[in-house]
């Protein structure tokens, strides 16, 4: 007799960063955002009328597509929503990678990228970065199914130059290039500028980092109109009605405050360059930052060690026991009061540890 459970696809998944449920944590392993999102959106929520929840949403989300269109300057028939960057790009996986060749993306980046290759069935090719943690363009120049490269990457907070971007997305005239920009408002340099040259583009992008929105879970793409319209094809095959309501007001809220979306940004990359040369006091050793994370490695003490007494004084941050990142922990750049008493609980475990 057969048993039900051979029917069954078994996947590795992928494993998001500890969301611990107690009071009184720093909370540095996700990058979320250190402070809350625009006031505009609290004014949302607050004058939200729970009877229209009975409704099903729009599901085109005209007002959060026209807003990004306003922001943006990108006509509305080539803008993708979805429920955070992780629905966009597996709905673009679904969409865009469905040949015989690997699509191709780096060895150490967003570890979702195989998990999705894994769940659909699409065979990858993982290309390892350069000792110093840099893509090397001519790997992705290849016969391939398509190409994904994050940029800023995570966890190694490097961007790549638009020039390096530009020269990927032209070797692959035959494939869909995406370009995972979750971290661009950082400190990287975006590829929206070549959007109108290469029709084979798909730029991803979310509101949980720098828009202070990750529990609201929206995520956007920009392409060419016939790229979006495939998109649309398949998110409507799967869920036309994947953006609530509230999602689509308070992310427009967001867009529009663009005064406090400015300084919110400038307040992190100020923290963030202001820690990174404190680390380095301390010790440790990092690439420049690009992002709203450092990825750091301490020059005698074991990074997993570090974690452990972090945690034990109820301070996350991420860490890996993978080859080649094994030595390094992925901090979130949080308030300045966060990032000193961080630097002060680090100078007690290197002590401890000397």
């Amino acid at each position: 007799m057969s048993d039900w459970r051979e029917k069954v696809k078994k996947v590795v998944p992928y494993i998001p960063g500890e969301q611990p449920q107690i009071k009184n944590i720093i909370k540095l392993n996700t990058n979320e955002n250190p402070y809350p999102p625009s006031p505009k959106v609290f004014e949302v929520l607050e004058s939200a009328d729970a009877s229209a929840f009975r409704k099903y949403p729009d599901p085109d989300s005209k007002e959060l597509v026209g807003a990004l269109s306003e922001v943006y300057g990108v006509d509305e028939k080539r803008i993708f929503v979805g429920v955070g960057s992780d629905d966009v790009l597996g709905m673009a996986f679904q969409t865009f990678f469905n040949s015989d060749l690997p699509v191709l993306f780096p060895d150490i980046t967003y570890s979702f990228y195989d998990v999705w290759c894994d769940l659909y069935g699409i065979k990858y090719d993982i290309k390892p970065l350069n000792p110093d943690f840099t893509i090397n363009p001519e790997d992705y120049k290849g016969e391939n199914g398509g190409v994904v490269i994050a940029n800023p990457n995570a966890p190694t907070s490097l961007a790549m130059g638009i020039d390096k971007i530009e020269e990927i997305i032209k070797a692959n005239s035959d494939s869909v290039v995406i370009i995972d920009e979750a971290y661009v408002d950082f400190g990287g340099e975006s590829a929206l500028p070549l959007l109108d040259k290469y029709e084979n583009l798909l730029i991803v992008r979310t509101f949980s980092k720098s828009r202070s929105l990750a529990g609201m879970r929206i995520g956007f793409a920009f392409g060419s109109e016939e790229m979006i319209s495939y998109l649309n094809a398949v998110k409507n095959s799967y869920n036309s009605y994947t953006m609530n309501m509230l999602s689509i007001k308070c992310g427009k809220a967001a867009l529009l405050d663009r005064e406090y979306f400015k300084n919110t940004v400038e307040t992190i990359i100020a923290t963030r360059d202001k820690y990174a040369e404190v680390l380095k006091g301390m010790g440790f050793e990092m690439p420049k930052s690009s992002s709203n994370f450092y990825f750091a490695k301490h020059k005698t003490v074991d990074a997993g060690i570090i974690f452990e007494e972090l945690k034990k004084r109820n301070i996350f941050v991420r860490h890996w026991n993978k080859p080649v990142i094994k030595d390094y922990l992925r901090i979130t750049v949080g308030t300045d009061k966060e990032m000193e008493a961080l630097c002060s609980a680090l100078s007690e475990i290197l002590k401890e540890q000397a």
